[in-house]
């Protein structure tokens, strides 16, 4: 039976494939530079061009970097305590020299991993079901959004939903990310919220994931509370934080910026 330890091992083999280091280089007590070379399984997410990616597990901070960022990088490790390199005021000192090379900041988020200790299926009010493939085609819609993505069907691998008679009320999904890993996300309509089916169906979810031999992790970010209320609700527990740097018009065009 895996353990939380085992756990963590498999997300740390990942990120290391995710950046192109060692899954030991999270653990040291010193920061770590190396070069931005995903390996072939690297979660499929990722999406080119990354200047660099910051990952810290809570003892460092690792860095993969390109050509362009490792200087800027390097000093802006050596200035700074790791735990304060995702926040401001430090974080502008990074952004101020990123953008002299038409770089920004892009992505911050923190990960989610289950308690093994605690986990367990929730109650619920409303029934709930196990959704496999082909079973959630009809589910694309603007209010699943979070639990399915429509850009990527053929990752959504499982989901469990929340029904009131016939209604879906709630939605937890799967996307298979990583060989090894699979990403829930969850939505339930506004009308039904504050009723404990986020956690149960999240909770319900990382069961069936781990029950088919692979690991659930779970992403919010930092202002999302109530994301992070469900979290700690379905016994996900944080794991690591990642903060990635992007051409500075690949931010605008996501801000809508010309």
């Amino acid at each position: 039976m895996l353990t939380n330890r085992d756990i963590l091992k498999i997300a740390m083999e990942q990120s290391a494939e995710d950046m192109g280091c060692k899954a030991e280089d999270f653990l040291s007590e010193h920061n770590v530079i190396v070069d931005l070379k995903p390996g072939p399984d690297a979660k499929k997410y990722y999406k080119p061009p990354i200047c660099c990616n910051f990952i810290s597990y809570g003892s460092n901070v690792v860095a993969a970097v390109t050509d362009d960022t490792a200087d800027i990088v390097k000093e802006y490790i050596d200035k700074f305590e790791f735990y304060h390199l995702f926040e401001t005021p430090n974080m502008h000192w990074l952004n101020e020299r990123l953008a002299a090379s038409g770089m920004a900041v892009c992505f911050m988020a923190e990960y989610y991993l289950p308690d093994i200790n605690r986990l367990i299926n929730k109650p619920c009010s409303y029934e709930l079901r196990v959704l496999g493939k082909g079973q959630f085609d009809d589910l694309y819609l603007p209010e699943w959004s979070n639990a399915l993505c429509a850009d990527r069907k053929q990752l959504d691998t499982l989901a469990v939903g929340a029904y009131d008679g016939g209604r879906v009320v709630g939605l937890a999904g799967c996307s298979a990310d990583a060989p090894g890993m699979w990403q829930i996300g969850v939505d339930v309509l506004p009308e039904y919220r504050q009723k404990g089916i986020a956690s149960a169906i999240t909770s319900r979810l990382a069961l069936e994931i781990l029950e088919r031999g692979k690991i659930p992790f779970y992403c919010t970010a930092w202002s999302n509370i109530r994301s992070v209320r469900n979290a700690v609700r379905s016994s996900l527990i944080p794991a690591w934080v990642e903060m990635t740097v992007k051409p500075t018009d690949a931010v605008n065009s996501m801000n809508g910026v010309s």
